[in-house]
């Protein structure tokens, strides 16, 4: 049987072979601060590297409540269907701050991610799907919250 120190050394030997060999998933350290600090959708837009004015598509489909019993834990899902998709971007316009959540997109992945989020008050929900030529599309659905979740 093992001791809980061999398992600890064992994992981070582990660890340290996967990033060593790139393996270890490159998004924890893609970390944006000056987007998600942002105060404004149009602001987290331009840190993730948008251009341009977001143009409202059908091919971006934003999945929320109608109404939110509990702020605290609201359920978001986004998806597109637009070609060259390089994020989905999921945004709460009267949160603090605005940016939710940052899905990175390849080829390889599907285009369609769900989270929770917290909201401290009703407001208009974005999911954005931004392009390699910098160009963002988005869905947009107002979500009513009856109970706070940001502290409230």
């Amino acid at each position: 049987m093992q001791s809980r120190r061999q398992t600890l050394k064992q994992g981070a030997v582990v660890a340290g072979l996967l990033a060593g060999t790139g393996l270890f998933p490159q998004y924890a350290m893609a970390f944006n601060k000056a987007a998600f600090e942002a105060k404004s959708l149009n602001d987290a837009l331009k840190a993730l590297g948008a251009s341009g004015a977001p143009a409202a598509s059908t091919s971006v489909t934003l999945t929320a409540p109608d109404i939110a019993e509990n702020g605290a834990v609201v359920p978001l899902a986004v998806a597109s269907t637009l070609p060259g998709v390089k994020q989905l971007v999921l945004l709460v316009e009267k949160n603090p701050n605005a940016l939710v959540a940052v899905f990175n997109v390849t080829p390889e992945v599907d285009a369609n991610f769900a989270t929770r989020s917290k909201m401290g008050e009703t407001s208009d929900v974005y999911a954005v799907a931004i392009t390699a030529d910098g160009k963002a599309h988005f869905a947009k659905k107002e979500v009513k919250v009856t109970l706070g979740g940001c502290g409230g």
